[in-house]
């Protein structure tokens, strides 16, 4: 019978990454029990390579070795080479990346590391050239000199193997063997996080850190807005608006079709990484709509509406769901396939669509775009130039330049269009739509536009029809081309949960809810260990890996613990479940790490703010909310608000106790009845309630009153 490792098999993945690789002469395998017999049967090591469609080196390790004969044939012959999508299987990416940054001190894609048949690391790196290259070994060289370890020195690679799987499993999977705050961490954990990101930050460039790269900090943002409003202390809210002013005016954003790149490669935010993921999408606007909230800043609207734009045209699957990236690299004018070649502009390129000499030159002034540019002779479009600067150089009203640029802009975005695309990754992440549809959701309430509520509910809809079993209670990860696959991680419940929660909030249906409650069923039945006290990034009845890793920090991504922690904390209110108590637990258990590095933890700092403060919970006894109510609501800066809309009259309510499947209504809903047959506001904060009320201001006059009391 032929091994599974005589040929490439990528060719049967749906994963665009994996398939990216199916026509190499390496004869990849997928992350799968036949890979892994295989290289226990043949007694030799897995070469494994974690990677992302959208990632540039990624693409440049497999021109340089992937397709090269002679690489290929040593692979082969002495490795079972396995390919893995990090975006489809963060597990295993998680486990390996913690030993990449024990031992190497740093991390990134693609990752690649030499494994024990049993699934043990003994060797790892990033990136290798195919030649040896400034200082870095050649990959070719690193084979043949792992192959030789592994014949020669097989008792020391194998200890080697168990130190680092010990390592990481210490890192990843351990928790405190006695929990040594009796108490859940307080607030005062967030005003830590707040400080350590002010003495971080770049009050030159804006951002975090004094030199590049520079990362979108959405949840740092949140940090520091949160606690501007709570202390008063106008530092923290300067930081915050330094850094989205940086990010909005920047090359991270593209200032002719919407949307964030990766990140910014120097430290004044110039050029970009040019990828563009759906969860930087769908993370930085709610940062933007947090900051429009607290300043009224139009511009922070505008950047959010241009970035739903831009998913709803580029990354929004036809029937509703959202596609995971767009690929850095996309053909250019020599015909070969380069970084930013799509975006970047030079000043001939942009005379050439702007007929009018005068459009040209303001077009050029206002985004810098220069002879000699900014990044390989081209221009990545970066704000340079005020509309009060250009009106007074160009002798204009401001209003003339403002609509001059616009109609300068879609020309511009015309003409984009006819340049070869980037490629884009068309997998369907259950977790990554969630925070898409959080972001729909939170700007459908802050902006007032039901047209966003309805892209969140439709995405919604999209996943839960695709990838939820409602029989089995389980929520599979990954839908591509009519292919369900994967199981469901930790990010994937928690953070499509607090998406269903969003859109129940937003539109008023208990649906949505109902889901929401569902996945916290699930959470707590496959992801919280009682014994342990902590809530694991992989199901209990799921693949067993070398360790079963926990997601406590903030990466690109938020916690998937914090954002279940602080999705749980809400949900309990809608329940006589006990989620309260499974995210207190979780939060005793990891008061020291909060502690200690809060600025690593800040969404599980959030988390136990919220615990400590308790939410706004505004209650709408409506069938209809006024117009005004959400326009007041929308534009105030309540971090914490819970709405919980319910039917006006007791009798719809016991509908929707019964698709809930509750005998008695919670207390949030409990006898908040609309009264006088008006809708009726019912507004409580830390067990103390305003009386009902049919005026929006008279609501918010009290929570001001409230917050008040709070800040004595």
């Amino acid at each position: 019978m032929e091994s599974p490792t005589q040929r490439n098999r990528l060719d049967e993945e749906e994963s665009p990454y994996l398939r990216q690789h199916a026509d190499n002469p390496v004869n990849w395998q997928p992350w799968d029990e036949a890979a892994l017999e295989a290289a226990r049967e043949r007694d030799v090591p897995i070469f494994l390579s974690i990677g992302y469609s959208a990632c540039h080196w990624c693409h440049v390790m497999e021109d340089e070795s992937f397709a090269d004969e002679t690489v290929a044939e040593f692979l082969n012959e002495h490795f079972v080479p396995i390919k893995v999508d990090r975006e489809e299987r963060p597990d295993v990416d998680s486990i390996y990346m913690t030993v990449c940054q024990l031992v190497t001190g740093g991390g990134g894609w693609p990752l690649s590391v030499w494994l024990t048949p049993e699934g043990k690391p003994f060797y790892v790196g990033t990136y290798f050239p195919r030649e040896p290259k400034r200082g870095q070994p050649g990959f070719l060289q690193v084979l043949e000199n792992v192959h030789n370890s592994w014949e020669n020195d097989r008792e020391e690679v194998e200890n080697r193997a168990a130190q680092w799987t010990a390592a990481a499993t210490d890192r990843l999977e351990e928790t405190p063997d006695a929990v040594a705050a009796s108490e859940p961490p307080t607030s005062d954990v967030l005003e830590s996080a707040a400080d350590a990101a002010l003495r971080n930050a770049d009050r030159e460039y804006g951002g975090f850190g004094s030199s590049g790269p520079k990362f979108p900090q959405p949840s740092r943002l949140h940090a520091l807005f949160r606690v501007a409003d709570r202390t008063g202390r106008d530092e923290y809210r300067e930081v915050a608006v330094e850094t989205l002013d940086a990010m909005a005016s920047g090359g991270l954003y593209d200032h002719v079709g919407g949307g964030f790149h990766r990140y910014c490669v120097d430290r004044d935010w110039t050029v970009p990484h040019f990828e563009k993921m759906l969860y930087d999408n769908a993370e930085i606007p709610r940062a933007f709509l947090a900051g429009y909230q607290q300043t009224g800043d139009d511009r922070y609207a505008e950047v959010v509406r241009e970035t739903l734009a831009f998913v709803d045209r580029e990354l929004t699957h036809d029937e509703g769901g959202f596609f995971s990236t767009l690929d850095a690299q996309s053909e250019a004018e020599s015909g070969e396939r380069e970084e930013g070649a799509f975006y970047v502009w030079t000043p001939e390129e942009v005379r050439d669509v702007l007929e009018d000499e005068t459009d040209a030159d303001l077009f050029c002034r206002r985004f810098d775009v220069t002879e000699s540019g900014n990044f390989e002779g081209a221009t990545v479009l970066n704000v340079e130039t005020s509309i009060g600067d250009l009106a007074a150089a160009f002798d204009l009203e401001e209003s003339e330049v403002e609509t001059r640029l616009e109609s300068a802009r879609e020309a511009i975005v015309e003409a984009r269009e006819q340049r070869p695309r980037p490629n884009r990754d068309e997998k369907v992440l259950a977790g990554w739509n969630g925070l898409m549809i959080s972001a729909f959701a939170e700007a459908a309430v802050v902006l007032g536009e039901d047209a966003y509520a309805d892209s969140a509910v439709d995405a919604l809809e999209f996943v839960r029809d695709r990838l939820w079993d409602a029989d089995e209670q389980r929520l599979s990860r990954r839908y591509k081309d009519g292919e369900v696959a994967v199981d469901g991680y930790l990010e994937d419940y928690a953070f499509l949960a607090r998406g269903a929660l969003g859109c129940y909030e937003a539109t008023g249906e208990v649906t949505h809810l109902a889901f929401a409650l569902d996945l916290a069923r699930t959470i707590e039945s496959e992801f919280w260990d009682d014994d342990r006290g902590t809530l694991y990034f992989t199901p209990e009845s799921g693949e067993s890996l070398v360790t079963r890793p926990q997601e406590l920090d903030d990466s690109s991504t938020p916690s998937s613990a914090g954002v279940a922690v602080e999705t749980l904390l809400a949900l309990d209110h809608f329940t006589d479940e006990e989620f309260e108590t499974i995210a207190e637990r979780v939060l005793e258990t990891h008061a020291n790490r909060l502690e200690s590095n809060p600025l690593q933890h800040v969404t599980l700092c959030l988390a136990a703010d919220r615990l400590e403060a308790g939410p706004l919970e505004v209650t709408v006894a409506a069938g209809e909310v006024p117009d005004t109510w959400r326009d007041r609501f929308g534009e105030a800066y309540l971090p914490d608000r819970l709405f919980a809309r319910r039917p006006p009259t007791e009798s719809g309510l016991e509908a929707w106790l019964e698709q809930l499947e509750l005998e008695d209504a919670p207390p949030i809903w409990a006898g908040r009845e609309a009264r006088d047959g008006e809708p009726t506001l019912y507004v409580c904060r830390s067990r103390t309630c305003s009386p009902p009320v049919h005026d929006v201001d008279d609501a918010l006059e009290w929570v001001g009153e409230v917050g008040s009391d709070d800040g004595e």
